[in-house]
């Protein structure tokens, strides 16, 4: 059982949401791994001028998703990218495999992360940890196009 002086919580703040501002954030990806979006998406959140409300961020694809992860130690990344080929194998005996090896593999690991993200946004900034940041995963072997809704939703500063 937790102690109480164990927790500790803020007093609630309300703000209407008086505000929606949306943006599509195109990524050129290099191919498999991820790219960090933490500061592009920073700067959307800076030029939507939000104050408290939140954020969600959609990838338009089945075959690339969103994290959000460990952004200090880059190892974390290749062992996370190391891990997500082990759970779904390249040269399986997939049924689908029209565009490729890594096509159905691509939709599984998809399919085991997130193609959508909520973030809070508190005094006009994300509200992420110190070591985390919001990744595109790119699940496919060549680089690739891919867009990203970004959506706050929130009060003004």
């Amino acid at each position: 059982m937790t102690s109480r002086r164990s927790l500790t919580r803020s007093a609630p703040s309300s703000v209407q949401a008086t505000t929606i501002v949306s943006s599509l954030l195109t990524v050129q990806t290099p191919g498999r791994g991820f790219t960090d979006l933490t500061s592009e998406v920073a700067k959307f959140v800076a030029a939507a001028h939000a104050g408290e409300g939140a954020l969600t961020l959609f990838v338009r694809h089945t075959s690339a998703s969103l994290t959000i992860q460990e952004n200090a130690d880059p190892s974390v990344l290749v062992d996370l990218t190391t891990a997500l080929s082990r759970l779904a194998l390249e040269h399986a005996p997939w049924t689908h495999d029209t565009e490729g090896p890594d096509d159905m593999p691509a939709h599984v690991k998809t399919m085991l992360t997130q193609t959508s993200l909520h973030v809070p946004v508190l005094n006009g900034k994300l509200a992420l940890g110190t070591w985390q940041g919001i990744y595109l995963i790119e699940h496919r072997v060549r680089p690739h196009r891919r867009e990203v809704v970004l959506q706050f939703i929130g009060g003004n500063q």
